[in-house]
């Protein structure tokens, strides 16, 4: 199974039914969590109220269509979710309107399902900025992901598996809040142990990131999510 699926969130939003039942199967089969809209109202709503790693997008629906979508996406919503559009359309200026309206691929139907896990794969890793991995750094804290390796002012930190993965998502994103909701997501899917296993794993990262040095980097915003950043005066 590929670990870029697994327990990622995905917005599909095709209205034909068969082939979106083929999709939505084999994706959560690669270990992806799929929600399913079949027109452009429901996705809209979907879109206001949850969070996406990645969203397949058909272009011809009823109501707005994909390109119509996606430009609220970008423009309303203000996310830079990956998108994906799906089409019969396979004319040259159909694909220019994707990407004007801000798609990232452009998929023409027919096509394999293992050609669409390949581009959806493809477009978390760059989304993530591990199309080649280097080291991240927030202020003197630095995180390797090809090493697996954590270290502040030079000293090699020792993470749990769990610690080191909530804070490559957190340098990941930095400095943008992440959410309760999306780091569970991201970590445990719809299976999350209990309500007290995220603040158990951050408060160890934080006793590790945080403690034994000066400045806190690990910030936690009430009711909104957490971040790593430095903090302003």
């Amino acid at each position: 199974m590929p670990d870029t699926l697994k327990n990622l969130s995905l917005l599909l939003v095709e209205d034909h039914r068969q082939l979106a039942q083929s999709v939505l199967e084999y994706l959560e089969q690669q270990g992806a969590i799929v929600e399913y809209a079949s027109e452009g109202n429901l996705a809209k709503e979907l879109l206001r109220e949850h969070h996406f790693d990645l969203i397949l997008l058909d272009v011809m629906l009823p109501g707005d269509d994909g390109y119509a979508i996606c430009h609220y996406l970008r423009t309303e919503l203000t996310l830079d979710t990956p998108v994906i559009f799906l089409t019969a359309r396979d004319q040259l200026e159909d694909k220019i309107t994707g990407f004007e309206k801000g798609g990232d691929d452009y998929l023409v139907k027919p096509f394999a399902l293992p050609e669409l896990l390949a581009r959806v794969q493809a477009q978390i890793r760059r989304n993530r900025g591990e199309v080649a991995p280097n080291v991240w750094r927030v202020a003197d804290l630095e995180l390797d992901p090809a090493r697996q390796e954590v270290r502040r002012e030079g000293k090699l930190l020792k993470l749990s598996p769990t610690a080191f993965r909530i804070l490559r998502i957190l340098m990941r994103e930095s400095p943008r809040v992440v959410s309760r909701e999306q780091l569970e997501q991201e970590l445990w899917g719809d299976l999350v142990p209990d309500s007290d296993a995220l603040r158990s794993h951050l408060y160890n990262l934080r006793k590790s990131v945080d403690k034994p040095f000066a400045q806190q980097l690990l910030e936690t915003l009430p009711g909104v999510g957490f971040c790593v950043r430095v903090h302003s005066e």
